[in-house]
């Protein structure tokens, strides 16, 4: 099977089930026809999400350059049906692009991936949040989600254009250092010993992430100390 966009999706604002002040767009439905992806610059002051028309209800968290698009692979929302018994359609985790056909979670920090006109590098992965557990209304939900250890994946934008269902999906480069996406979300989720170990990707690892190693590491210099 060829590799392509199953659905480009996005969300509204629509009330938070984990904070009732704070609206949420992490319920994101799929979009008929072609949609403008760019870079919404930072995430105070930026324009949130990299996808027109899509709503980031927490900018302080979520969205800017680091987390311009986030993607995940239809066959883990497959696996997720059968493990919970219900239809979770495209666009259900938050994602704004379900893939087809594409390994997303054996991605590498710094992947450059095609999309149509636009270019696309892996960031980070998904760390699973309180919205998220809300939404879901699964019990132990974060915890089975964070054991599967398949996140999906944050891209920036490197080129703007338009994406649509039905496009191919290509990886033009591949980084070299071996870090991937899964071991960026276990070093910051059950194994974060494992963070140092993620200054390996060197260029490629994007500024937000390479901050929280950096944090990382001044405590475990301050306990040590």
């Amino acid at each position: 099977m060829t590799a392509h966009v199953e659905s480009v999706n996005v969300g509204r604002a629509e009330e938070n089930p984990a904070r009732r002040n704070r609206p949420t767009g992490i319920r994101k439905r799929p979009v008929d026809g072609p949609v403008e992806v760019c870079d919404p610059g930072p995430r105070r002051g930026g324009l949130g999400s990299g996808l027109a028309g899509d709503f980031i209800g927490d900018g302080k968290y979520h969205g800017g350059t680091d987390q311009a698009v986030y993607a995940f692979a239809r066959e883990e929302l497959d696996f997720w049906e059968r493990e919970l018994g219900r239809d979770i359609p495209d666009g259900f985790f938050g994602e704004n692009l379900t893939l087809s056909g594409f390994d997303v979670d054996g991605a590498r920090l710094g992947d450059v991936w095609r999309i149509g006109e636009v270019l696309l590098q892996v960031t980070d992965a998904r760390i699973p949040c309180g919205t998220f557990r809300a939404s879901m209304e699964v019990r132990g939900w974060l915890r089975r989600f964070t054991e599967r250890g398949r996140s999906g994946a944050y891209l920036k934008v490197l080129s703007p254009g338009t994406v649509r269902a039905g496009l191919p999906v290509e990886l033009v480069r591949r980084a070299g250092h071996g870090v991937g996406v899964a071991d960026a979300f276990r070093a910051q989720t059950t194994e974060r010993e494992l963070l140092p170990r993620l200054l390996r990707a060197g260029e490629d690892l994007c500024e937000q992430l390479r901050r929280r190693v950096e944090e990382e590491q001044r405590a475990a210099a301050r306990r040590g100390g």
